[in-house]
């Protein structure tokens, strides 16, 4: 296991670690946000019949002619087709059937009526008008839809639109969360003396869903290390991601490593070169990913932004990691060598502004941030108008 690494080190162990999820069948009605693990291709030409795409009267288009036998009516869903012969024209709706012998379809709003004779202005029409064709859509055979592809309710209608009822996709990862801690006490309780509210489980759980993943598990162990142990083996049994809460240091409460050797993880670093979130573990057994957090709240957040989001994004096959881009910081700001700093900030334009309250307890300062400011680990003085990166919150 490696110990206090740079920042660098521990991305980029855990994206060599962690691998996609496997693909699996489910219905399209189920698969709003998934990735596509799978081509998909037409089987139909869509539409696949000429299709009125208004309401009005279907007939064979002859160059000067602006009148015709109204014979017939075609509504949307009609089975039965009828030749309409030259010189006639049918009444139809949109989406209907354009009867064979017909290829144009003149609105309703351009046609006059009189005795059963259609009549219009032949300059307000042309040949082939206001008809769907055959695969004007998507033809047979046709590449609908490349692997990859995240499917939002457009596409989830484009599939479902061409006859597709299911599709192999990426699924969401199973994930459970792990809290730690005597001291904490449930939103909504009295709280007693020494006790804190938990704002950690509420937090990940919420992004969580935002990232649209809602198969997750909450357990609270407490500082009891047999309990802490049981909880791990129980939420190992199911989960795709573990993410513990608290007791990651060297204090005589902190378990969290010793429940990662009870339970077969092979924990692959402890400590990053970093604040807030220094004490962070890492390990895998098998495919599944294993964090232990900090428990100070601004710290699970950032090491939740930074370290386990990009961990979600490779094992869905969808980007969700946090846009970079570099901002001018809006005021000078010193810091010591050996650390990289993660801030919490507000970027307005081009320019970006720290946050007071950057103390690792301190989720007020987080809730009026939307981004994190980077601070390379060697640097020390920041000019106001220096370019730094910063990590946009989703």
């Amino acid at each position: 296991m490696e110990k206090m690494i740079p920042v660098e080190r521990a991305l980029e162990l855990i994206c060599s670690l962690i691998r996609p999820l496997d693909a699996e069948m489910s219905k399209l009605t189920d698969a709003r946000g998934l990735v596509l693990a799978e081509d998909i291709y037409s089987a139909y030409d869509i539409p696949a019949f000429p299709q009125s795409g208004m309401d009005g009267y279907a007939f064979s288009f002859q160059e000067g002619l602006s009148s015709y036998l109204i014979e017939g009516e075609v509504a949307a869903g009609d089975a039965q087709a009828f030749l309409l012969s030259a010189g006639k024209a049918s009444r139809i709706f949109t989406g209907a059937a354009v009867p064979p012998g017909a290829d144009t379809v003149l609105p309703q709003e351009k046609a006059q009526i009189t005795d059963g004779m259609l009549a219009f202005d032949p300059s307000v029409i042309k040949k082939g008008d206001n008809v769907r064709l055959p695969g004007s859509e998507i033809s047979k055979g046709s590449l609908a839809l490349l692997a990859g592809a995240v499917l939002h309710p457009a596409r989830i209608g484009f599939l479902s639109g061409i006859g597709i009822a299911e599709a192999k996709v990426i699924p969401s990862p199973k994930v459970s969360i792990i809290v730690t801690g005597n001291e904490l006490q449930q939103a909504g309780e009295p709280l007693g003396y020494g006790q804190v509210y938990d704002s950690n489980s509420p937090m990940l759980k919420a992004c969580l869903e935002q990232l649209g993943i809602r198969d997750t598990h909450i357990y609270f162990s407490g500082d009891i290390p047999e309990r802490l142990n049981q909880l791990l083996d129980l939420a190992l049994q199911s989960s795709d991601l573990v993410m513990m809460t608290g007791g990651v240091s060297v204090g005589d409460y902190d378990f969290t490593l010793g429940a990662f050797d009870a339970c077969g993880i092979v924990s692959h670093f402890h400590k990053i070169r970093q604040k807030p979130g220094k004490p962070m573990l890492f390990g895998t057994r098998g495919h599944q990913a294993v964090y232990g957090l900090p428990g100070n709240p601004a710290s699970v957040l950032t090491c939740f932004y930074e370290y386990v989001l990009p961990a979600i994004s490779i094992m869905t096959g969808d980007k969700k990691d946090m846009t970079v881009r570099q901002a001018k910081l809006s005021h000078a700001h010193r810091k010591p060598a050996g650390l990289t700093h993660f801030l919490k900030a507000k970027a307005e334009g081009d320019f970006v502004t720290l946050k007071g309250g950057q103390e690792s307890y301190k989720l007020s300062s987080y809730a009026e941030a939307n981004c994190i400011a980077v601070l390379t680990e060697e640097a020390t003085d920041f000019a106001e108008g220096q370019l730094i990166d910063i990590h946009i919150i989703p």
